[in-house]
């Protein structure tokens, strides 16, 4: 009798069964915060990490394009002088360096242009490519006198910066041999700049993010576009 009694005593009452689910419940929602906030962190470095490529790589299309300046002759009026024009907003010039191919391909007629964001209150920096396929492709670029043909089809406007309290553009001017170079607003001269300075702050700065700053870049010719080259044995 006493050992069908104790038989008869053993199983699970109904308030074990309901503290070991909810033993499993909080188990499971901590499991669930914990993947929750890694996963929320995982996000944020991912954003940040992405947001810290796309400006090294602006900074890197910025110094390359400039560097990779051609002293290429233009003629919109008068005589011959290398196809470069810059004022504080704008830029215009022809490079070995574009956004799509980088050093590979056809050089590029590059057009900077400072413009008001519409997303902020700031303003951004917007640069456009077209193919330099020889002199008659910059024509089209001269206000004057009018193109032989007709200009090419626009090519859309690339965003390297944005979000800007403000952008301001200068260059480094050496009219004459001898003479100290100075920074100048707009340079339209005969030679291209020295230097090229992009002068430029983030809208709203956060030490914790990598942001567009101001860059001075090196124009770096070692041709001069106006001397006849000859071999050694023909001189």
């Amino acid at each position: 009798m006493k050992r069908a009694k104790r038989a008869g005593r053993r199983g699970v009452t109904l308030l074990e069964l309901l503290i070991a689910v909810m033993l499993v419940s909080l188990l499971s929602v901590g499991m669930l915060m914990a993947m929750r906030v890694g996963l929320d962190a995982m996000r944020k470095t991912n954003q940040r990490f992405a947001g810290s490529r796309r400006v090294l790589g602006a900074q890197r299309a910025l110094y390359q394009q400039v560097a990779g300046m051609i002293p290429v002759l233009g003629k919109c009026s008068g005589a011959p002088s290398v196809f470069f024009y810059g004022n504080p907003q704008s830029m215009r010039f022809v490079t070995s360096h574009s956004i799509e191919e980088a050093s590979r391909g056809y050089p590029r007629i590059l057009e900077y242009v400072v413009a008001p964001d519409e997303s902020s209150r700031g303003v951004r920096l917007l640069v456009r490519e077209s193919y330099f396929t020889g002199p008659r492709a910059l024509l089209s670029f001269c206000p004057s006198p009018p193109p032989l043909a007709p200009p090419p089809q626009p090519q859309p406007w690339f965003v390297l910066a944005d979000r800007l309290a403000y952008c301001r553009l200068a260059y480094l001017v050496k009219e004459a041999q001898g003479r100290t170079p100075e920074w100048m607003p707009v340079h339209k001269g005969s030679f291209a700049p020295v230097a090229v300075s992009f002068q430029m702050a983030p809208l709203e700065p956060d030490p914790a993010h990598l942001q567009m700053s101001a860059m001075t870049v090196p124009v770096r010719l070692t041709k001069d576009p106006f001397r006849q080259y000859a071999d050694i044995d023909q001189q």
